[in-house]
C-alpha cells in the first residue's frame, strides 16, 4: 500500500462525529482527503477547522444529500477527473431517533429514510466509484457498521406495517456487513478489499445522545479502530470482515445467508437503477 501521505481517501459524513475526528487524523498525517457534507456550509465550517488544526491544504469537499439517490450519482460525478482513490469510507449514518423522533420517514425517492441513508446510499456509491477504486488498487472500502443488527424481512423491507426507528437502523446496519462480504467476493481478485466494523460502543454522537444514552466509548477509540481498517499495513490484503474495534467478530447469521444476500443485492440494484446492468 501506499504511504498515508501518498493517498487520497474519501470520507462520508465527515462534518462530525466520527467521520469529522477520522477526516482530522487523516489530515494531520498529511493524506489528500474528500470530506463528505450533507450541503456547503456544514461542509465549509467543517474543512475550515481541519485545516486551521492540521495546516494540510490537500482537502476538499464534496456535498450531496444520501437522501437522494439523485445526489449520490451527483457527488460521485464530482469525483470524476480523480485520477485515483485508495480508501472510500462509508460512515455518514442516521440514528434511531434523529431525525424524526421515532416516526417513520421516506426519503425523496420514497425509500425508508434509515435504509436509504445507512444502507442504500452506500451501496450505489461504492458502485460508483468502482472503477475509480480498481484503477487505484491497492484499495480500500471501509463500511462503518454497528454491532445493533437485526435481520432484512423481505416482506417488508421498508417497514409499511410496523415501524420502529431500533429495527430501521439495526437493519441498516446489517445490509452494509452484507453487502460489505458481497464485496469481498466479488472484488478478491481486483486488488481492492471491503472490511466493516462496529467502530466503539456509544460514542459521544448526536446520534447517541438524541437518542437518551450515555456514551461510554471516546470518538478517540472509534476513530482508532476505524483508521486501522482504512491505513494500518498489517491490514493490507485483509478481506471480507467484520470487527468489533480492532478485533476479528462475528456478524448477525444473517450476513453469511447467501440466499439472503443475493435477495439483497438484486433488490438494491432495482432500487438503484442499476437493474440493467
Amino acid at each position: 500500500m501506499r504511504a498515508i501521505d501518498e493517498q487520497t481517501v474519501l470520507i462520508t459524513g465527515a462534518t462530525d462525529g466520527l467521520g469529522r475526528a477520522l477526516a482530522t487524523e487523516l489530515a494531520g498525517s498529511g493524506a489528500s482527503v474528500l470530506v463528505h457534507a450533507r450541503d456547503q456550509a456544514r461542509g465549509a465550517e467543517a474543512l475550515a477547522a481541519m485545516r486551521a488544526a492540521t495546516g494540510n491544504d490537500r482537502l476538499r469537499l464534496v456535498t450531496g444529500d444520501l437522501a437522494s439517490l439523485e445526489q449520490v450519482r451527483s457527488l460521485a460525478e464530482q469525483l470524476g477527473e480523480l485520477e485515483r482513490l485508495d480508501a472510500l469510507v462509508n460512515n455518514a449514518g442516521i440514528g434511531t431517533t434523529l431525525p424524526g423522533g421515532g416516526r417513520r420517514m421516506d426519503s425523496e425517492d420514497g425509500y425508508e429514510l434509515r435504509f436509504a441513508v445507512n444502507y442504500l446510499a452506500g451501496y450505489m456509491l461504492t458502485r460508483l466509484l468502482l472503477p475509480l477504486l480498481e484503477r487505484s488498487a491497492p484499495a480500500r472500502i471501509v463500511n462503518v457498521s454497528s454491532a445493533g443488527q437485526a435481520p432484512i424481512d423481505f416482506d417488508d423491507v421498508m417497514l409499511e406495517r410496523r415501524y420502529s426507528g431500533v429495527q430501521a437502523y439495526c437493519q441498516s446496519k446489517l445490509a452494509q456487513i452484507m453487502f460489505t462480504f458481497d464485496l469481498a467476493e466479488e472484488l478478491r481478485d481486483r486488488g481492492v478489499t471491503a472490511t466493516c466494523l462496529y467502530p466503539a460502543t456509544y460514542m459521544p454522537t448526536k446520534m447517541v445522545t438524541d437518542a437518551g444514552v450515555d456514551p461510554i466509548s471516546s470518538l478517540e477509540e472509534g476513530m482508532r479502530a476505524t483508521l486501522a481498517l482504512v491505513a494500518d499495513p498489517e491490514l493490507e490484503g485483509v478481506t471480507g470482515r467484520y470487527f468489533n474495534g480492532l478485533r476479528p467478530a462475528t456478524p448477525h447469521p444473517q450476513a453469511t445467508d447467501m440466499q439472503a444476500r443475493r435477495r439483497l443485492r438484486e433488490l438494491s440494484d432495482r432500487l438503484c437503477g442499476f437493474s440493467g446492468a
